[in-house]
């Protein structure tokens, strides 16, 4: 399929399909047209979803670059793999902690200004103010 189909069954942009490839995050080369247009497979597409939802939990690019070399090597290093899944997971589940504290912060904040509200003195909420 075309990069434009591509892009638009992954959902990321021509641009960050032709950066994936520049910057040595697909497992295979993608297959070009006797034109040179880059032809994906849904294999392709498949790998492109891994990158974006590893990407979107904050693995950094060479993390992903080197998941993408050992998947392309093959067999043998699947020790190496999981030692990094399980390394972003980690990173993961920790940033959730912190978001799910933060969220905590926000609701409070929200039940005391849904409560000052109703009972009418929402002008008694902290602010900071400029000094005189």
């Amino acid at each position: 399929m075309t990069i434009a189909e591509a892009a638009r069954r992954t959902g990321v942009s021509a641009h960050t399909l032709r950066y994936y490839e520049r910057a040595g995050l697909v497992v295979s080369p993608v297959d070009r047209t006797s034109g040179g247009r880059r032809r994906y497979r849904e294999l392709d597409l498949k790998w492109i979803v891994i990158c974006t939802k590893l990407r979107a939990t904050g693995m950094p690019i060479r993390g992903i670059r080197r998941y993408a070399e050992l998947v392309a090597a093959g067999p043998g290093n699947e020790a190496e793999r999981l030692a990094l899944m399980e390394a972003h997971r980690a990173d993961v589940l920790a940033k959730l902690a912190e978001t799910q504290e933060n969220l905590k912060m926000i609701d409070h904040k929200i039940e005391k200004y849904r409560g000052s509200m109703a009972a009418g003195d929402a002008g008694r909420l902290w602010a900071p103010v400029s000094p005189p």
